[in-house]
């Protein structure tokens, strides 16, 4: 049986015990506040740590595996031999590409990895380049969309495990797609949350979702290296080639070096030591250029950020909504405002916060390939009352109108799962914490929630339904019928469009030109020879552009000066 050196940090306790497979070994503290023991164990281990007189055994932290479960023991665990047939991976980088997000459990029927290799052929038709997975990391229960991890370092067991991962991995890369895993560092899960009881993990201060993580607090140092050492592990271990880190904003750092420039700069080591490129793209709030700014020009080194503007901009623009952040858009000079500038919000009040907010972008100097456009994320469709998707509240031709607008910008274009067959399925919050308390407080604060804003609280899906969670789930054989094939072949050639017109591949806003008639609604985006001629409304119009057509969704009659479009409909012409 080979020795194997277990450790984990932690100040608080005075005594901890290893205990591996029922056995207890004692522990010595070392002046670093690490606790070590070297012990004979098999490769498959289970084990875990007693703090002081506490009985409960406590996974490990820094956990390889959690086969029972994040409230049980850790499991020890190597790649098998030989997993990886990836060597020729290149890589690639995430500005200007498109990217997938998809949520492993709804995905497929199964909800595993392995079911998403399955699947996988479909994304390559479709064109894109980069698979983005929800959170994989490990949570209480068994599902969720995976955002209240509490063991970061390992992968959902329900999913197919690190194991699972890998085989995931390895199949989009042979296959000519990267994968960006989905990182958590803003909090904790309520569900299996003992980092506390090692040590300072938690800071005095709180976020939406719970208390937040120390990171410029007494005891921050070992705390980010907890946090980089996972985010590295992602892409060195599991070969992802990237991460989506989860509202950064939330992020609260004090310290000289923000934990993000710190991020970027060892994750720029790490794609110097692979020899591929590594991206990390940020969730944030705050419309702050410094995000995707270079560290050595003052930034923090973000190669993208996702932008919620820009979706606010086209949703309301085509659907018509205004209620709660949505209310300072909805017409089209908000709409040409966004495209043209990356952020509506650049320094101008905010109704909904009640305050100035943002920074404007310099144009000149940051292209606008790192920001992120799209229509759907999970989070504009899963934090709704209900759940809904625009395809259940638009027409086909809306929804076209809409890819258009996302897909022919000039930013790196994002989907979500779905969304390029106009899915019926909703993507609802749901949650299974086994704690019976928990899963209620869940459920009526979901509820409570929305009553607040005029919803009737009957209405709200209960998080804790299993039905919920199969609600969610993707129906695959609605993808090859009527307007869901026509609406996926559409997709597939706006994608294609972006891979093939040299137009549609300059980055720079400040050669964007846009036109549009608030009144006749109609709105046209020019990529420099192409003209994206979209009429947001529902009768025929005449835009003041010609040339040949393209790509349509419903045929345009061409014209000497103008071409008429149809209602809902979008048309791309390139100049004669």
């Amino acid at each position: 049986m080979p020795e194997h050196e277990f450790a984990v940090w932690a100040p608080r306790p005075e005594r901890v015990r290893l205990d591996v497979d029922g056995t207890l070994h004692p522990m010595t503290r070392g002046d670093d506040d690490w606790w070590r023991a070297t012990v004979d164990a098999p490769a498959d281990a289970r084990y875990g740590f007693v703090l002081d007189d506490d009985p409960k055994v406590l996974p490990d932290p820094r956990s390889p595996r959690q086969p029972d479960g994040v409230h049980e023991r850790s499991q020890l665990w190597r790649p098998q031999a030989d997993p990886w047939t990836d060597s020729g991976w290149q890589g690639r980088s995430v500005e200007g590409a498109v990217v997938y997000e998809l949520h492993v459990g709804t995905f497929t029927p199964g909800g595993t990895f392995d079911m998403v290799v399955d699947k996988l052929d479909h994304l390559v038709g479709l064109g894109v380049d980069f698979v983005e997975v929800m959170p994989v990391n490990a949570f209480g229960g068994t599902h969720g969309w995976g955002y209240d991890g509490v063991l970061w370092y390992a992968v959902h067991e329900p999913y197919g495990g690190p194991d699972g991962l890998i085989r995931l991995v390895d199949a989009c890369h042979a296959r000519g797609l990267g994968v960006l895993i989905d990182a958590v560092f803003n909090h904790l899960g309520p569900s299996g949350n003992y980092l506390p009881k090692f040590g300072p993990y938690l800071s005095s201060g709180s976020n939406p979702w719970g208390e937040s993580i120390n990171i410029g607090d007494a005891g921050a140092d070992e705390v980010r290296r907890y946090i980089l050492d996972c985010a590295l592990r992602w892409m060195r271990d599991f070969h992802a080639d990237g991460l989506r880190l989860d509202a950064v904003h939330a992020l609260v750092d004090t310290t000289a070096i923000h934990i993000l420039e710190e991020l970027s700069a060892e994750t720029d080591a790490l794609a110097d030591e692979l020899g591929r490129p590594l991206s990390l793209i940020a969730e944030s709030d705050m419309n702050d250029p410094r995000l995707i700014t270079p560290r050595e020009h003052g930034g923090l080194g973000m190669a993208a950020q996702w932008d919620d503007d820009i979706h606010h901009a086209i949703h309301t623009a085509v659907s018509g909504e205004r209620q709660g952040y949505y209310g300072d858009f909805g017409t089209l000079e908000t709409l040409s405002e966004t495209l043209r500038h990356g952020y509506f919000h650049a320094g101008s009040y905010s109704s909904f916060r009640r305050r100035r907010h943002g920074r404007p972008l310099d144009t000149a100097a940051v292209p606008a390939t790192r920001l992120l456009a799209y229509t759907l994320t999970h989070d504009q469709v899963g934090n709704r009352a209900v759940g809904d998707r625009p395809s259940q509240n638009l027409t086909t031709g809306q929804l076209a109108v809409k890819a258009a607008l996302a897909l022919g910008s000039p930013y790196t274009a994002m989907l979500f799962m779905g969304e390029e067959w106009a899915s019926s399925s909703p993507f609802q919050f749901f949650s299974s914490h086994p704690e019976p308390e928990l899963a209620r407080a869940t459920a009526e604060g979901r509820k409570r929630e929305f009553a607040e804003h005029g919803w009737d609280a009957d209405e709200i899906p209960d998080p804790q339904d299993p039905e919920t969670f199969e609600r969610s789930k993707l129906q695959w054989d609605e993808v090859g019928v009527g307007d869901h094939a026509r609406l996926l072949e559409f997709y597939r050639s706006l994608i294609a469009l972006r891979h093939t017109e040299p137009d549609m591949a300059d980055p720079w806003l400040d050669h964007l030109k846009i036109d549009f008639d608030e009144h006749a609604r109609w709105f046209v985006m020019h990529r420099g020879a192409l003209a994206i001629a979209c009429n947001l409304g529902a009768d025929p119009v005449d835009v003041p552009v010609t040339g040949d057509v393209v790509l349509a969704w419903d045929e345009p009659t061409v014209g000497v000066d103008t071409t008429r479009v149809g209602g809902h409909s979008v048309a791309i012409l390139r100049a004669a």
